[in-house]
């Protein structure tokens, strides 16, 4: 990254270690801007881009949605989707065995899973409507 260590950037930065769970693009200006109001979604991306390309941030890709992004460097893990607020929660691990899963003389390299259902907050407030 480059060697400029902004208020934006670092209120970029906190935004994803004070929530520690990916965020979209609009998740990280909504956090960022309430250390420093005013931030503006072109420097949101200009300073993911710069947290990508030096390594601090990582994409988290998942079918049909926009991208999301998370610190780098955390072990090997998951994600759930909540399909009403659209937020995204680290599940930690790996629950899966997907080496018997796979075909024999094939040889599996990667792997990503992705739950889907509805967040605890989600799944209170629909419990409370009439």
């Amino acid at each position: 990254m480059a060697k400029r260590n902004t208020s934006q950037r670092r209120a970029i930065r906190e935004a994803f270690t004070q929530t520690d769970r990916p965020l979209s693009t609009h998740e990280v200006l909504m956090a960022s801007q309430k250390q420093k109001p005013g931030l503006g979604i072109a420097t949101v991306y200009r300073t993911l881009k710069l947290l990508l390309a030096s390594g601090w941030l990582t994409i988290v890709k998942l079918p049909g949605a926009p991208p999301r992004y998370e610190i780098a460097g955390k072990p090997h893990h998951h994600h759930f989707y909540c399909n009403e607020c659209g937020r995204v929660f680290e599940i930690p691990g790996c629950p899966v065995l997907l080496s018997n899963l796979v075909p024999e003389g094939f040889d599996l390299q990667e792997h990503d899973l992705v739950l889907y259902g509805t967040c605890p907050s989600c799944g209170q407030d629909a419990n409370q409507k009439p």
